[in-house]
């Protein structure tokens, strides 16, 4: 084994380099003085004694203080070994302990070819959604997700909802109050398309839901690259066209966000209920891709969320704080143009 090869090896047992050729040294020495030590590593003779008692802690080197000059004898590399061996061992049952067999996150695809499968695979998505879930919907089908979606709303999911073929005026528009945080209405069929916590979804043609001997297919995902592109799709596409008719009100704050949609979503409408808001981000600088919090009153939000709409291009959303050292721009996963790429926002009022 070369020099390097074992140098790594002594590192992964918490040795620092220059610890690692102190021991190495003394090692080729047996038993020496501080200042032969030294200048065999290449360290102050100061340093030899402060890494000997390191290393005399962990039982690595033996410390003769009695003589005169101090010498320092390296311990029987067996001895080392059934020492470090043993604690291992010892560790072993602890560990064993805490551990917690899962299986792994199997990325994968499902089709879907009954109506009634894929009404239960929404009814799912829905109940595990835990911060966000975008949804086209044929309006007479609000009724039969109703409860799950009342409930997802109350559990603190940002739930954008569109409702499609319901333009019909013969027709009573569905009670949208308390469904979703956003409820939209378009008058042309439209796929169904669900997505929760940008991770898993759907993608089922109108017909397949409206007509129970339909020959058409439904695909369910869970694909963490997949999820957002029809995120995306649902908020660049579909979203602008469909008429909003329903948009819930603030939230009690404070209050915390790891989606960073819902908390652009609260901020404007708080903003527009007159509410201050002062906002605390974690996440990272995106030029400097280094981790980086801010702190400051929230002077603007760019959202296609509620109308009116104000951002730049589409699935913009963009949070504006101005903190003692400036304006800084926050976007959230994947920002780009922005200063700061958010992992959590803490939004309270001031």
């Amino acid at each position: 084994m070369d020099d390097r090869t074992l140098s790594e090896l002594l590192t992964g047992f918490g040795l620092s380099e220059k610890e690692v050729d102190t021991y190495l040294s003394l090692l080729e020495h047996g038993e020496a003085k501080a200042s032969t030590i030294a200048a065999a590593a290449g360290v102050s003779k100061r340093y030899v004694y402060s890494v000997s008692e390191s290393l005399a802690a962990r039982g690595f080197v033996e410390v003769n203080d009695h003589a005169v000059p101090t010498t320092i004898r390296a311990t029987p590399p067996e001895e080392v070994i059934e020492r470090l061996r043993s604690d291992v061992e010892a560790m072993r049952p602890a560990l064993e302990e805490r551990f917690a067999q899962v299986e792994p996150d199997v990325e994968q695809f499902e089709v879907v070819k009954s109506r009634v499968t894929v009404l239960k695979r929404i009814r799912t998505l829905i109940e595990g959604a835990d911060e966000e879930l975008t949804l086209s919907l044929p309006a007479p089908l609000l009724e039969e997700f109703r409860d799950p979606l009342v409930a997802a709303v109350d559990r603190g999911v940002l739930v954008l909802l569109i409702l499609s073929g319901a333009g019909d005026e013969a027709v009573e528009p569905p009670d949208t109050e308390g469904v979703a945080s956003v409820v939209r209405r378009w008058e042309a069929a439209m796929p169904t398309l669900l997505t929760a916590d940008s991770a898993v979804g759907m993608v089922a043609p109108a017909e397949l839901l409206q007509r129970a001997n339909s020959d058409r297919q439904a695909i369910v995902f869970a694909q963490a690259q997949l999820a957002p592109v029809i995120a995306g799709s649902f908020l660049g596409n579909y979203w602008p066209v469909a008429v909003e008719t329903w948009t819930a009100g603030p939230a009690t704050l404070p209050a915390e966000y790891v989606n960073f949609r819902h908390a652009a979503f609260q901020a404007t409408v708080h903003r527009r209920a007159g509410t201050t808001l002062r906002a605390t981000v974690g996440g990272r600088d995106t030029a400097a891709n280094e981790p980086v919090e801010v702190t400051g009153e929230v002077s603007a939000v760019r959202q296609s969320l509620v109308e009116p709409t104000n951002n730049e291009f589409p699935v913009q959303h963009t949070i504006v704080i101005e903190t003692e050292d400036g304006t800084v721009a926050v976007g959230g996963r994947g920002a780009f143009v922005e200063d700061v790429e958010a992992d959590l926002v803490r939004l309270e009022a001031e």
